[in-house]
């Protein structure tokens, strides 16, 4: 989830060391027309299979009956819950919410294995790391924690000013995060070892570690991108001025063979831009409404598809855009009842997954854009949403303060 829509919810966002030795190295065009789908309404309606049916009372006061097709919910967090990961295995989730705690938990059924403690502020960022050996967990205020999970021990903990984003390494115990003040840090866990990367005078709101493990994307509040190398803490490649957008970039995702990183900003549009050279290739255009001013608007999420030449943008508006990289086209753009939060693109096959604002999962065809199905329960907004490497479970977070899991056994 971008952080713009979670801090304004719950919050208004104002705006060297030695660093580590090196760290371990770890064509098809689609021509489909073009189409625009307008999503069914949902018929939500009692099944005797499912879980807790029932009234429920949402998040207004409003009470409504809701079918609950998850096979288990999280209740321990008595706030709204932010953010939310899986471990290698699909064994545990980790959770963080609105009530300043976090927990490690059996997603078969709920049984806390930690019990996160020492936050100030609402925890906003979660992770296990490479090897599901460790997580992490980060407030809004700064402060972050790494544990042990076979010990269930706090071995590491540092407080930063307030906390914009927060990403293990993929193949080692190194943490990136990134503040409001506009520096961004590298740390060796748990030695401590720590780089910082030039604040440019503004805050970077998002970053992600390229799949080669020796770069990384960070994306500004004035809509630059930089590209990083990790090793020398200098940029390569900054996409500023005129190239940049105009807004924040609020949300990114990179391509697995290294060479495309796709960037998302509260300017509703989206860059595509090669890695290597730093050139943007593509600049898409996602507002469905293009009379409205642009601060109505947001690209919250985008992602790569794994198995073919397609990405997808979802937006604060409820629109899906499926775009053609070869051709830098739109394939479809598809009409949702609810703001999109988090889209996700299947492991292996051509689907993509949402989470909304009106608390309901669905599951998109990204060759045509078609409805395949959807998975409610939560009574309240969507706020993350995270797929297990075995592409079988779903783990949700959400306003209700609840985590729910889905099994996606409903895309075959």
């Amino acid at each position: 989830m971008s952080k713009k829509l979670l801090y304004s919810m719950h919050r208004d966002t104002p705006s060297p060391m030695e660093g580590p030795d090196e760290m371990d190295d770890d064509g098809l065009v689609l021509d489909d027309d073009i189409e625009v789908i307008e999503d069914e309404d949902i018929e939500i309606e009692d099944d005797e299979d499912s879980l807790d049916d029932g009234v429920v009372e949402g998040a207004a006061g409003a009470s409504y009956s809701v079918k609950d097709d998850s096979v288990h919910v999280f209740k321990k967090h008595t706030g709204a819950v932010f953010c939310c990961d899986v471990d290698q295995s699909g064994t545990y989730a980790v959770s963080g919410g609105e009530d300043d705690k976090a927990y490690v938990w059996r997603i078969a059924d709920g049984e806390v294995l930690l019990n996160c403690l020492g936050h100030k502020d609402s925890v906003v960022n979660v992770g296990f790391n490479h090897d599901s050996t460790l997580a992490v967990t980060g407030d809004m205020s700064g402060v972050i924690k790494v544990w042990k999970l076979d010990s269930k021990e706090n071995i590491w903990s540092f407080e930063t000013t307030d906390l914009r984003w927060l990403e293990w390494h993929h193949g080692t115990n190194v943490l990136l995060a990134g503040t409001v003040d506009g520096d961004s840090w590298l740390w060796k866990i748990p030695s401590g070892e720590c780089k910082t990367f030039q604040s440019f005078g503004v805050p970077n709101c998002c970053g992600k570690v390229l799949p080669d493990g020796k770069r990384a994307v960070i994306g500004y509040e004035d809509g630059t991108v930089r590209i990083w190398d990790l090793k020398s803490a200098s940029v390569l490649h900054g996409i500023t001025d005129k190239l940049a957008h105009e807004e924040a970039v609020t949300v990114m995702d990179c391509c697995k063979d290294n060479t495309l990183v796709l960037t998302g900003s509260t300017d509703c549009t989206a860059k595509l831009i090669n890695t290597n050279s730093g050139k943007v290739l593509a600049t898409f255009q996602c507002n469905d409404k293009p009379g409205d001013e642009k601060s109505s608007n947001s690209v919250e999420s985008v992602g790569f598809c794994s198995s073919l030449p397609l990405v997808a943008t979802g937006t604060l508006s409820g629109t899906l855009f499926i775009w053609d990289i070869p051709t830098q086209t739109q394939r479809s753009a598809i009409q949702l009842q609810a703001g999109i939060v988090k889209l996700l693109w299947d492991n292996q096959l051509p689907l993509i997954y949402t989470s909304t604002l009106d608390g309901v999962v669905s599951l998109w065809d990204g060759r045509s854009g078609h409805s395949v199905t959807t998975w409610a329960g939560h009574c309240a907004e969507i706020l993350d949403m995270v797929l297990s490497r075995d592409g079988q479970t779903l783990i949700t977070a959400s306003e209700d303060k609840t985590c729910r899991v889905f099994k996606t056994d409903k895309k075959q």
